[in-house]
């Protein structure tokens, strides 16, 4: 979400690395929008490259990639839906229309069927106002069992 806030009015971008075969995200890559337009992202091709490199060498796998939608809800675009490549990985939006509003949710895209998957955060929420690590976050999990993913960010 910091991320996404911090980017617009143009749309952010990046991905939660995690080991493969092993659904848990673990490694928070924000990455550049290489269109820089509030209405459209694309990965850098120099930096996917050698982000999927390195993830390959560290046998990981994109465990979920995020975008955020800046005046739209967070649902993914026809667009979205053209340039989904990783079946496995979990797909989350952040509308960052507006600043009052936590609007984050989490997909499947397989082969052009969009699923909406449950987002349910657990634990504290972290205290920002009181000297906490602005960056912290609570944890979260996408999906449902056998499948469910956590990630504490």
């Amino acid at each position: 979400m910091a991320h996404a806030r911090a980017d617009h009015p143009d749309e952010a971008c990046g991905i939660i690395a995690g080991p493969a075969d092993s659904g848990v995200p673990t490694r928070h890559v924000p990455m550049v929008n290489a269109e820089r337009s509030t209405t459209f992202y694309r990965f850098d091709p120099t930096e996917q490259l050698r982000l999927w490199r390195q993830m390959d060498d560290q046998d990981e796998v994109p465990t979920i990639i995020y975008h955020s939608h800046t005046a739209t809800e967070a649902y993914p675009s026809r667009t979205d839906v053209s340039f989904a490549g990783e079946p496995d990985a979990h797909y989350v939006l952040i509308s960052t229309q507006d600043p009052q509003v936590a609007d984050v949710r989490a997909f499947r895209i397989v082969d052009s069927q969009v699923t909406e998957e449950a987002i349910e955060a657990y634990g504290e929420v972290p205290d920002r106002k009181n000297g906490g690590d602005p960056y912290a976050c609570q944890s979260y999990k996408f999906g449902h069992s056998p499948d469910v993913v956590l990630y504490d960010c």
